[in-house]
C-alpha cells in the first residue's frame, strides 16, 4: 500500500490539487502493482512565509491548465470552425501532421489540405489520456470519426488517435493517425 507525500506551497485551488493527486496515483501505478484505491496521496501545504530558498521567501508558480482540457478545447473549437479560439490553444513553433500530409504549421494549411478529402468531419471521443514525459506534456485523444465525403455520402465509425504535445499549457505538436484510407471510396 504505497503512500506518497507531497509538500506544496499554499495557493493552488482544489482542481489543481486533485489533478496532482490523480497524477501521482497514476505514476505510482506505472511501477507498483497496486489498485488506485490502495494508493494514498497526502498533500501538505505550507504558507509562503514558511518557505525560503536562497535566503529569499518565494511564491509558488501558478498551476498549468489541465492539458486534456486544452486539447479538448482546441478540438471543440476546430469542429465549430472557431479558428481564433483554436489558434489561442497553439504555442510557438506549432506543427501538425496528418495521414498523407507533410508537417503543417497553420490551421489554414490544414483546411486547404482537408478540403478535397471530406466535406466535413467530426469526432466522437472515447478518451483523453495524459502521459507525463520528461519533456513536453503529452495527451492522446482517441475515438471515431464521422462526417461526409466530398460528394455528400456520410461516413462513421472510423478510428482515430491524435497525439498532442503541450509546453507551457499550449499545444506545440499534433500527430494524427486514422483509418480513413481504409474506408474512403
Amino acid at each position: 500500500m504505497p503512500i506518497v507525500e507531497l509538500h506544496l506551497l499554499e495557493g493552488y485551488d482544489d482542481a489543481a490539487r486533485t489533478r496532482l493527486g490523480e497524477a501521482l496515483t497514476d505514476a505510482v501505478r506505472l511501477v507498483v502493482p497496486a489498485a488506485p484505491e490502495a494508493i494514498t496521496v497526502m498533500i501538505h501545504e505550507r504558507a509562503p512565509s514558511q518557505y525560503m530558498r536562497g535566503r529569499t521567501q518565494r511564491a509558488g508558480a501558478p498551476a498549468l491548465p489541465d492539458p486534456c482540457a486544452v486539447v479538448r478545447g482546441y478540438l471543440d473549437a476546430m469542429e465549430a470552425r472557431d479558428l481564433d479560439a483554436a489558434r489561442a490553444c497553439l504555442g510557438p513553433g506549432f506543427t501538425m501532421t496528418f495521414p498523407g500530409s507533410g508537417p503543417m504549421t497553420t490551421l489554414d494549411e490544414l483546411i486547404a489540405w482537408s478540403k478535397p478529402r471530406y466535406r466535413h468531419v467530426a469526432k466522437t471521443y472515447e478518451a483523453f489520456e495524459p502521459c507525463p514525459t520528461p519533456g513536453p506534456a503529452v495527451v492522446y485523444a482517441r475515438g471515431t470519426l464521422h462526417g461526409a465525403w466530398p460528394d455528400g455520402t456520410p461516413f462513421e465509425g472510423i478510428r482515430f488517435i491524435d497525439r498532442f504535445e503541450l509546453e507551457a499549457g499550449l499545444i506545440t505538436k499534433q500527430d494524427v493517425w486514422n483509418d480513413i484510407a481504409e474506408v474512403r471510396p
